[in-house]
């Protein structure tokens, strides 16, 4: 099995606090459509053992564990990936040590090899300047809501609903990694893409693709939103688009 390791430190120089997060991208080999996504993570999930909560944030059959998910499951290309962060980085080891990493997927049985995998540290802040990203298949709306955001009288009214939400994921995912936000974060959607129906759990629920830009750092292939475990809401950065303008 040969892989491709790589690490990187993305620091930041002024003297405002910070958080540093871990963040491990695990890329593997073979094909997997983004609607094959809930299989992987079942089939993974059985393979590492369901003793260790962080692969699925399930305490029991009914009670459940609330907070930002530490390790996810995506597509990166048309392969299967893992992403990790914090401390879901040191419990992934659960499903590497078993003997076999063969998982089946519906009727087909796939021996996951490692084909790229990625450690880089951040700093997480709220910066005096702003990054521009895209964000696939974000599920911003739970059913109370979704009834608010179709009562609104606007496209602007509906857009700063959505501002906000966006705002209070990223806020999710800082208490999720211990960070403390101690400045105000501005955000503003540039394009909002038509939105599409998507099922999460037995659940019919709308789900969006935006261009946005904000003043906090957000490591590609994170998620934001309902879903974030099972594919749902994966950000990418953005390069060369303008920042904020603040009054």
């Amino acid at each position: 099995m040969q892989s491709v390791v790589l690490f990187k430190i993305f620091v930041n120089c002024d003297d405002t606090p910070v958080k540093k997060i871990r963040f491990l991208k695990i890329q593997f080999e073979g094909d997997l459509k983004p609607y094959e996504i809930p299989a992987f993570r079942g089939a993974v999930i059985e393979k590492a053992g369901r003793e260790n909560v962080s692969f699925h944030n399930h305490l029991s059959d009914n009670q459940f564990l609330y907070g930002y998910p530490v390790i996810q499951y995506k597509t990166i290309g048309s392969n299967p990936a893992l992403v990790c962060m914090e401390y879901g980085i040191d419990e992934v080891h659960h499903f590497f040590q078993r003997d076999s990493w063969a998982i089946h997927i519906g009727d087909r049985q796939i021996d996951l090899k490692v084909k790229r995998l990625q450690l880089e540290q951040y700093v997480l802040q709220v910066w005096d300047k702003t990054f521009s990203y895209r964000i696939h298949n974000w599920v911003a709306l739970n059913g109370e809501n979704y009834k608010k955001y179709l009562e609104l009288g606007s496209e602007l009214e509906k857009e700063r609903m959505l501002e906000k939400i966006m705002v209070g994921n990223i806020l999710s995912f800082a208490k999720g990694v211990k960070w403390e936000v101690n400045k105000p974060i501005s955000l503003k959607l540039d394009n909002i893409g038509q939105a599409k129906k998507i099922s999460y759990k037995g659940q019919s629920l709308m789900a969006f693709c935006v261009r946005f830009r904000t003043n906090v750092f957000l490591p590609d292939y994170m998620g934001l939103g309902k879903g974030v475990s099972h594919g749902f809401g994966v950000i990418k950065h953005e390069r060369n688009r303008g920042s904020i303008k603040h009054d």
